[in-house]
């Protein structure tokens, strides 16, 4: 096979926000009151959001849920969507969880991450619904795990997370 025979190319246009305005809105603001204003479309969402294609469905303090759209454009070399795609939304989550427990002017970032997959996930299997908990809040270390599902409710992955959390520069 070559690439006379792939046939034409499919594409996806991506669009985003100055990432900028997100930030400096979000600082102001506590973490929880942040994640509910990009949720309400008063923040625009981070890029990563529209790259790949995840929005905020449901915010409290200490939990988040997500969902996420699958497309062959994450896919794998062997047909199916790649384990980046899950561990970034698995990452998202767990962060996220954590940020709606913090105060306005402090920020996170993860430190370790572990994930186990427990299923393929295909274009049929979306879209994604991933939800992060707070496990341990914390002051300078919070611990959050995170689980994703597919459309039928079958779980396709875990995570467990460690994040650093520290004071946000004055903006």
């Amino acid at each position: 096979m070559n690439s006379d025979s792939w046939g034409e190319p499919r594409s996806r246009t991506v669009t985003w926000h100055d990432p900028m305005l997100t930030a400096a809105g979000a600082a102001k603001l506590s973490g929880l009151a942040a994640m509910e204003a990009i949720r309400d479309g008063v923040l625009p969402p981070p890029p990563i959001a529209m790259l790949v294609q995840m929005g905020i469905t449901s915010v409290e303090e200490g939990r988040v849920e997500f969902t996420c759209a699958v497309d062959e454009s994450v896919y794998n070399p062997i047909g199916v969507v790649h384990g980046g795609l899950v561990c970034t939304v698995l990452d998202t989550v767990a962060g996220c969880a954590v940020h709606t427990t913090l105060p306005a002017g402090v920020g996170y970032t993860s430190i370790e991450l572990k994930v186990s997959y427990l299923r393929a996930v295909e274009v049929g299997s979306g879209p994604l619904t991933a939800t992060g908990r707070v496990v341990k809040p914390g002051r300078r270390v919070a611990f959050a795990e995170g689980e994703v599902t597919d459309a039928a409710g079958r779980t396709v992955a875990t995570a467990s997370s460690s994040l650093l959390v520290f004071p946000l520069p004055r903006v």
